[in-house]
């Protein structure tokens, strides 16, 4: 899309303020060093410093130590041959659900994603196996807390108001302040129907005191979307920005709506949440941003039904928006930084700067025919496709998809 380079969400204050950006010069180290991994000749990109180059990057200890044009080693540092490969940060989905045997977090890490974020699926009712799911896990996972004490249920969680308890909800989240890091409130109006504002009330008593964000799940709601917006305090998510109408973020011509932009400037991230049922349609992602109304993030929103139709993979959702004109730099930014930094509890990840946690992932960018779907299942033709070839979690070599050893 011309002219988006101009308005990748780099520029945004906001984000470069919280990723504390900086351009530091990396130096050429010339005497070899005992590292334990070395990831060499790869396109080592990296929106949280501006950095595109080729080069090597070193790990050890689980931190990466060094990035530069080329970093000498001993003979005894393992190797990964990234020559012509993408190396970015590990991936943060910060929208998933990973609480089913059939998605497990392990197969999030198999496609490059080191830190997923279970977006509601469990209550105060059901927190506990959760969290234990997230303690057994290869990756990071953390939890975003249903107001429902059930989480999401196939019958409408908030229908029957009485499972909105707010004592319930607050005593999960103090009891597991390590794995959950926010809320979540699905607004749809077959899961709230008119309960769709009060359980925003509610959720903001337990999150707001605390400081932590509320995930809004919006699209087909009861109320329409700037009532629901009033109620959203800065860092605040609204994922399904893309959903179609009603209630979606367009006005009945078509425009993005004044409180859309309007919740923007005070700090309300919009994420994509691809998932499978009316959340995202070629045609509203096209319009939205043709206004110059892209995602802050891009997530999966990942069930294991999208395992095999229409989200597939972090990685395929980040290749439908190469389709639809963001750059390189911009996709990534989105499962990047800008996603580390929409959870202060995952903000110094995200990102390939000395020091930091040695989550790394390896891309093939592949050119060629790909076919992509959206949640009615219309086909697009991309040609563009990242498909994953390493992916190391705290300086450790996991497997990728398709059971290649590495």
């Amino acid at each position: 899309m011309k002219g988006h380079e101009s308005l990748s969400m780099l520029t945004r204050r906001e984000f470069l303020v919280a990723a504390g950006v900086t351009v530091t010069p990396v130096p050429r180290l010339r005497a070899a060093t005992s590292y334990d991994l070395l990831i060499k000749g790869g396109r080592l990109m990296d929106p949280a410093q501006r950095l595109d180059r080729i080069g090597d990057l070193a790990i050890r200890s689980g931190r990466i130590v060094a990035i530069g044009p080329r970093v000498a080693a001993s003979g005894d540092a393992d190797v990964i041959d990234a020559a012509g490969k993408l190396v970015i940060p590990g991936l943060v989905d910060i929208h998933a659900h990973v609480n089913l045997p059939e998605m497990p977090p392990a197969h999030c890490l198999s496609t490059g994603v080191t830190s997923v974020v279970d977006a509601g699926s469990a209550g105060a009712d059901n927190i506990e196996d959760l969290v234990a799911t997230a303690r057994k896990a290869p990756n990071r996972v953390r939890i975003l807390l249903n107001i429902a004490r059930r989480g999401v249920a196939p019958e409408g969680e908030l229908l029957d108001f009485r499972n909105a308890d707010v004592e319930a909800a607050r005593r999960a989240v103090q009891q597991h302040r390590e794995w959950i890091i926010g809320m979540k409130v699905r607004v749809s109006r077959t899961v709230a129907g008119p309960n769709d504002l009060e359980a925003i009330r509610r959720a903001q008593q337990i999150v707001g005191p605390l400081g932590l964000p509320l995930m809004v799940h919006i699209g087909d709601s009861v109320s329409p979307l700037p009532d629901v917006l009033r109620l959203l305090k800065p860092r605040d998510i609204v994922t399904h920005v893309y959903a179609p109408p009603p209630h979606g973020i367009f006005d009945p011509s078509g425009r993005v709506l004044p409180a859309v932009r309007d919740a923007r400037r005070r700090g309300i991230l919009f994420d994509i949440g691809n998932g499978r049922n009316a959340h995202i349609t070629w045609d509203t992602a096209e319009s939205g941003m043709r206004q110059q109304f892209l995602p802050d993030t891009i997530s999966s929103d990942l069930t294991a039904p999208g395992l095999t139709d229409r989200a597939f993979d972090l990685p395929t959702v980040l290749s439908k928006f190469l389709m639809l004109g963001m750059t390189v730099n911009q996709v990534v930014a989105c499962a990047t930084v800008h996603a580390a930094h929409a959870h202060r509890a995952l903000s110094t990840l995200g990102t390939l700067r000395v020091g930091a946690s040695a989550d790394v992932a390896v891309f093939d960018l592949r050119d060629g025919d790909f076919e992509f779907v959206d949640n009615v299942n219309a086909k697009r033709i991309g040609h563009r496709k990242l498909v994953p070839s390493a992916v190391v979690m705290a300086g450790k070599k996991f497997e990728v998809r398709g059971g290649t050893t590495l």
